[in-house]
């Protein structure tokens, strides 16, 4: 329990967040975002060697790979060096890391539909292949959402 101090008019002061998100150990949080952030990087540049519609042709993995890349080391730095300017631009990267997610998600849903219908009438060997596709794109959305 944290032992907080009494103000004068009765009313018990909450902890300051930057001891609140020290707290939360930032750092173990950013070495798994920046984990998810190598493996949508890598993940990524299988895709773009395929001529199906998938998110590389928004470059989604490279951008969003890259986003979670900074927001992951700028947690680690923001735990062996806090400010509150630093927690700031940390807690902002996340949100627009956030925002990331949900436009990949929006265009990754897409893709997942056009491949679906795509494969009503195609042969084994292109069901196969858009089916690794998806299958990819399926991790990388789960990944994302995770993160």
């Amino acid at each position: 329990m944290v032992p907080s101090t009494e103000r004068n008019d009765g009313l018990v002061a909450r902890q300051k967040p930057l001891h609140r998100f020290i707290k939360g150990e930032p750092q173990c949080i950013g070495i798994a975002v920046l984990f998810f952030g190598c493996g949508e990087l890598l993940i990524g540049l299988q895709l773009f060697k395929d001529d199906s519609v998938n998110s590389a042709t928004l470059y989604i993995p490279f951008w969003l790979g890259a986003l979670f890349l900074i927001s992951g080391s700028l947690s680690i730095y923001t735990e062996n060096h806090p400010s509150k300017k630093m927690v700031t631009v940390c807690l902002s990267m996340y949100v627009v890391s956030l925002l990331g997610v949900f436009i990949s998600l929006c265009y990754r849903v897409h893709c997942f539909i056009h491949i679906e219908l795509y494969l009503i009438d195609v042969d084994d060997w292109t069901r196969w292949r858009y089916g690794q596709v998806m299958n990819t794109e399926a991790v990388l959305l789960a990944a994302s959402l995770c993160c």
